[in-house]
Formats: C-alpha cells, sequence, structure tokens
C-alpha cells in the first residue's frame, strides 16, 4: 500500500498517531524494529505499545490531578489507547493500571486490523523524506539517533530509567502482608502491604545502601536519574527517612494484626487481570539481580518470594524540543518531520500517547489542507505541548510528567485545598471551548495573548 505519512515507532506514541492519522483517513506506514531481529534493552516483546516499566496510568481522578485531567482529555479527543487501557483495566485504588500484556495485544491487533495503517517490521536507519512522525522513544536505534543528531546539530541529551521488580502472588505471605488500598485512601482494597519495624527497616536500608550495582559504561557516567524513576537506592542514598516519606511511606495503613502504623510499608500493586502477577511500586533498581532477591527476600511477607521480573535499568534520549520543534512538532530545521513522545521529552505512559496524538492530529490536518491551533494551555494537553515546544528553558531541559506547575497559574485569592479542581475545571471548560470553535482553519491563530506556559 503506498502511504501518505511515515511513522516510526509502535510504541504509546507512534500507535496513537498512527491511529489518529488513519481515523482521518489517511495512508499509514507505520515501522516497528521489534519484530524485525531487532531488540532494545528494556522491550520484552514484539507488541506495540508495550508497558516496559509499571503497569500503571497513575492517577486516574480527572476531578483533581493533572495526569487524571490527561487521561479525560484523551478519552474526549478518541484515544486509541485510553480505549484499551479502560478496556484492560485492573484494580488500582484511583489509579489507572493495566493487564500489561492485553493490553498492548489489543492494540497490536487494533493497529494491525485498521484498513488505513500497514504496520511493517523493520528498522529505519535515516530520516525520510516525506512527511513522517518519529515516535521512536527513549532507546531510538543508534543509526537513526545519529541522523537526528547530524540534523539538529546539537547531542541529544540523555538520563537513565529504571524497571520495578514483579513478584508472583502466590509466593506472597499473606499472613503477615494485607490488603488496603494506597495510604489508606479510599475504601478499595488494591494493594497488597507489607510492614517494617523499625529495626527490619534500618536493616533493609542499609542493604540497599551496601547492595552491588550495575556498573556504568564509561559514556554512561554524566548521565543523570528522572526524578520519576528514581532507583530505590539512590533514594535511599540521600538519607535514612527518605523512603519513609516516599515509596514506604507508612501513613494510613493501620496493620490489622497490631491496629498501628508499621514504621515503614513496603506495597505491591495487581499487575495483570488475573492477578497472579503484582509488581512492587516504587521499588526500581539498578542492583545486581542475586542482591535483588537476596535483599527483597528480607522484606516481610516476601520472604518466599518468587519474581516474574528483576529491576532493571536503562539509558533514554530525548531532544532539546524546545530551540529544536515548532508550536506544532514540526521539526524547524526540516518540517517535514514531525517528533512525538518520550524522544520529545515527556516523560510518562499517558504523556507519550498524549503528544503522539496531537503529532497526529496536526500532520492529519496539515496533509488534508487545513490547519490545526494546538489546544489552550490551560488544558492537560497544551500545557504538556507548550512545555515541550517553548515553555522550558533550552539549556535546563529535562523530561517532565505533566503537573499543574505547567499550567498557567490560578490567578486571585484562592485557597490552597481549591486550587486543584479550579485547573481542573478550568481546563475542562478550556477543552470545551477548543473543541467547539472552528480549530481548522486558514491560517495559524494565536496561541499566546489568552493563557501562556509558565516556564
Amino acid at each position: 500500500m503506498t502511504h501518505d505519512i511515515h511513522v516510526i515507532g509502535g510504541g504509546l506514541a507512534g500507535s496513537e498517531a498512527a491511529w489518529q492519522l488513519a481515523e482521518a483517513g489517511l495512508k499509514v506506514r507505520l515501522s516497528e524494529m521489534r519484530g524485525s531481529g531487532e531488540e532494545t534493552p528494556a522491550h520484552q516483546t514484539d507488541g506495540l505499545a508495550e508497558l516496559v516499566c509499571s503497569n500503571s496510568f497513575r492517577s486516574d481522578d480527572a476531578e483533581a490531578n493533572a495526569v487524571g485531567l490527561l487521561h479525560q482529555e484523551l478519552r474526549t479527543l478518541g484515544s486509541l489507547i485510553m480505549r484499551q487501557a479502560d478496556i484492560h483495566r485492573v484494580p488500582a485504588g484511583s489509579a489507572l493500571a493495566v493487564d500489561r500484556d492485553n493490553f498492548s495485544a489489543s492494540v497490536t491487533e487494533a493497529i494491525d486490523q485498521h484498513p488505513n495503517i500497514t504496520l511493517v517490521r523493520e528498522r529505519i536507519d535515516a530520516l525520510p523524506d516525506g512527511p513522517t512522525i518519529i515516535a521512536t522513544g527513549p532507546l531510538t536505534a543508534s543509526s537513526l539517533a545519529a541522523g537526528i543528531g547530524a540534523e539538529t546539530g546539537r547531542e541529544a541529551l540523555a538520563f537513565f530509567d529504571a524497571l520495578a521488580p514483579i513478584v508472583h502472588r502466590d509466593s506472597i505471605d499473606m499472613d503477615t502482608a494485607w490488603f488496603a488500598s494506597r495510604w489508606d485512601k479510599g475504601e478499595g482494597k488494591d494493594y497488597i502491604n507489607c510492614p517494617m519495624d523499625k529495626d527490619q527497616y534500618l536493616a533493609f536500608h542499609q542493604g540497599l545502601i551496601d547492595g552491588e550495582k550495575t556498573p556504568f559504561k564509561e559514556w554512561e557516567k554524566d548521565t543523570p536519574y528522572f526524578d520519576g524513576c528514581m532507583p530505590i537506592e539512590v533514594m535511599a542514598e540521600r538519607g535514612v527517612d527518605t523512603l519513609r516519606y516516599g515509596p514506604m511511606k507508612p501513613v494510613g495503613l493501620d496493620n490489622p494484626k497490631t491496629g498501628r502504623w508499621p514504621h515503614a510499608v513496603v506495597q505491591l500493586r495487581q499487575d495483570n487481570a488475573q492477578g497472579t502477577l503484582w509488581n512492587i511500586v516504587g521499588f526500581q533498581t539498578k542492583m545486581k539481580h542475586a542482591d535483588q532477591v537476596r535483599l527483597f527476600r528480607t522484606i516481610p511477607g516476601l520472604e518466599n518470594a518468587e519474581f516474574a521480573r528483576l529491576g532493571g535499568l536503562h539509558r533514554n534520549t530525548f531532544i532539546r524540543s524546545p530551540e529544536l520543534l515548532d508550536e506544532t512538532l514540526r521539526l524547524k530545521s526540516r518540517p517535514n518531520i514531525r517528533f512525538a513522545g518520550q524522544i520529545t521529552g515527556c516523560e510518562g505512559y499517558i504523556e507519550s500517547c498524549g503528544i503522539g496524538m496531537l503529532a497526529g492530529l496536526f500532520a492529519a490536518a496539515e496533509l488534508t489542507g487545513k490547519t490545526l491551533t494546538p489546544p489552550p494551555y490551560a488544558t492537560a494537553l497544551g500545557a504538556l505541548l507548550g512545555h515541550i515546544t517553548g515553555g522550558a528553558e533550552v539549556e535546563t531541559y529535562q523530561p517532565m510528567n505533566v503537573n499543574f506547575g505547567l499550567f498557567p497559574p490560578i490567578t486571585g485569592r484562592t485557597k490552597k485545598a481549591d486550587r486543584k479542581r479550579m485547573y481542573t475545571d478550568r481546563g475542562r471548560a478550556a477543552l470545551a471551548e477548543w473543541l467547539n470553535s472552528p480549530r481548522q482553519q486558514s491560517e495559524p491563530a494565536d496561541n499566546s495573548s489568552e493563557l501562556a506556559p509558565s516556564a
């Protein structure tokens, strides 16, 4: 099939972009190197939209959370990723978590069966000349990365991302552990909680400090971590109580066996629909596998834990998007090319999906002779896009999850407790106005007069 546009990369962003283009009636060639004999350091399958880290899309609360608002906006705009996530969700309290295998399989099937999409298992080594969206993610093949670097004149920035271990449910000792919602929020019982007393916690903390770590290659030594996926042993190095105020926080978690909060808590979240696999929340790690098994089996309730996957570490790369991309994600030096997903410097599954959707929508409008104005900065999509394409300082640009700090500030005197709801109420109103306005215009509209992105 001849194609109107080439999408490179079959992750969350590339799959969403291809879907939006195909739904607009355009013929899409989607290239994915996995399945062609090529592998990445993090992926385990050749399925599209594979989730390589957590199985959680984070908070689904659209009333007081920026991530939840982004979920709602994507659903409103017909996101393939959100549709399949909703179908394959597993219990996770107020979060949206999915059965990762069924989710990926359903996205792959939807893409493969769409009459306007040709899925090709191939590696692309050079920048194409025709209309293209590059959504190769943080693990872009070195040959294509070199081509991007040669075109932009800038070396890609980089950071480390780490994976959390996954445990077989039937190996968890429920005589010690118990079910509760995360930090006892809500009525659900969606997390398994493993309690630690003070001595157990201190020994565990020291074990994290002493455990043997994966050695860095010479070219990796100056690469920073991303705070949203910090290895647990790196957090431990910041202070003895850092973990107790982070992923091991015991607040609100009354141990039914004692009636009191433990000194610290390790929480596990369901990872598949069958409930047979559970991931250790916040336990991304770069410790060697033998040390992981030894140390994690000192956690009360996990003494006999069997691991479906141990933690790992991989190096992510991204471009200086505020310098290189225009407001519709086109590469300024070669406007036939758009970028989408984590390679732009957005961080997180749902953020990648959102930028993939926008890249697809912008490209579809352009190829059909229209102009799609960017969403308002008061929306979650607009705030994230604004950060990527101009709202951040180029020299200090770092990967970012969507958060209210990217939105235009709420003006006037307000109660702090009301502010999050005000952000989401304003965001929903802004999206509705954008959807109801004549968005396809002959000339691009000015998106800066009303609400500018925060720096």
